[in-house]
């Protein structure tokens, strides 16, 4: 009997998924490269990538990062639901209260935010294009509420911030609705999620808002917190390298279709993360260390990638696009080694 996922393969998976966030938030800061359809589904954005697939250039790897990168967050809101389920309800760990639940997972929140952040507001100060930040939003940034105010993409600065609020939120939903109780509960706020989206405009501030809470990330979270509740699975039932790179084609080609229609757009999270677990399943184990260690450091990697881009992204402009991010991914990796020695500083939360 095995584990669906082992401790590694999920580390791996993390590393996977922060090097797609990472490398697609430096690539589709230019205007002259696709953009995503990540908070809203627009057509434009579909015609634009068929367009450059149909007329390649030396820049379609940039374009397919910048329109795909951004689905490393359900790899990630998929290994929090798998993760919390391990830690919470199948092992040791005491029951602790609400209150000492969220408190605890709002301050392992705080300590990456904080770091990060603070460096940020620095840079940010010392460059170009200084972002105009309000008290009121600084607040809200760090209480992780700012999700929720009106026009988000454009009060949370660095962008990608908006992360943290979503988990808070979804550590919200964890245990006061689905902690140890049964997995149809979970079922049943993914639908109640998916049809609060289905009837939106496509490409309507509607869709914009909900996507930007735990409303648009309910469908991965609540995949991982089922699929650590699956029991061991016997090794005879699990495919076998080659088998998981089927899996993973599969996978991909589903993922590139249903991008193209509205409706199959929403479940697209579905197929992301079976296609990032049959990859990890399917890597030589001297590739699958190296993304593992990428996941060790994937916390720190997403707290200072966007210190890092506000520095490098004007040689993307100025100069040349690949020039720019073989900058920024070298300063990125030294960088997050360096934040990673600063939070594991900060004392941690006891639950």
């Amino acid at each position: 009997m095995k584990e669906i996922l082992t401790k590694a393969e999920c580390s791996a998976m993390r590393g996977i998924a922060i090097l797609a966030i990472m490398l697609h938030n430096y690539c589709h800061f230019n205007g002259k490269i696709v953009q995503e359809n990540e908070y809203q589904f627009l057509d434009f954005n579909n015609a634009r990538l068929w367009q450059v697939l149909s007329n390649p250039t030396e820049l379609l790897p940039v374009h397919l990062l910048s329109f795909f990168g951004h689905y490393g967050v359900p790899v990630f809101l998929f290994l929090s639901g798998f993760g919390l389920v391990k830690k919470y309800e199948t092992s040791s760990t005491s029951q602790a209260s609400s209150a000492r639940f969220l408190r605890y997972h709002y301050l392992k929140l705080f300590r990456m935010l904080i770091v990060g952040f603070s460096i940020f507001l620095v840079v940010d100060a010392v460059t170009p294009g200084r972002f105009a930040f309000h008290w009121q939003n600084v607040i809200a940034q760090l209480l992780m509420y700012i999700n929720i105010l009106p026009e988000p993409e454009k009060i949370i600065w660095p962008g990608i911030y908006w992360f943290f609020g979503l988990m808070l939120q979804l550590y919200i939903v964890y245990r006061m609705l689905f902690y140890r109780r049964s997995s149809w509960m979970v079922v049943g706020l993914i639908v109640v999620c998916w049809l609060l989206q289905v009837f939106c405009e496509p490409d309507g501030e509607v869709l914009n808002r909900l996507r930007y809470n735990c409303i648009g990330g309910m469908l991965p979270f609540g995949l991982g917190i089922m699929a650590g509740r699956v029991p061991l699975w016997r090794e005879t039932f699990l495919p076998h390298k080659i088998g998981w790179l089927v899996v993973f084609i599969l996978a991909s080609l589903l993922v590139f279709v249903m991008g193209f229609s509205f409706h199959s757009w929403l479940w697209i999270p579905v197929f992301i993360v079976i296609g990032c677990v049959a990859v990890v399943k399917a890597m030589p184990e001297w590739l699958l260390k190296g993304f593992v260690w990428f996941g060790g450091i994937s916390a720190a990697m997403f707290v200072a990638h966007p210190i890092v881009r506000k520095l490098f992204i004007t040689v993307a402009w100025k100069q040349d696009i690949y020039d720019g991010l073989m900058l920024y991914v070298v300063v990125t990796i030294a960088l997050s080694w360096a934040v990673k020695q600063i939070i594991d500083r900060i004392p941690s939360p006891k639950l």
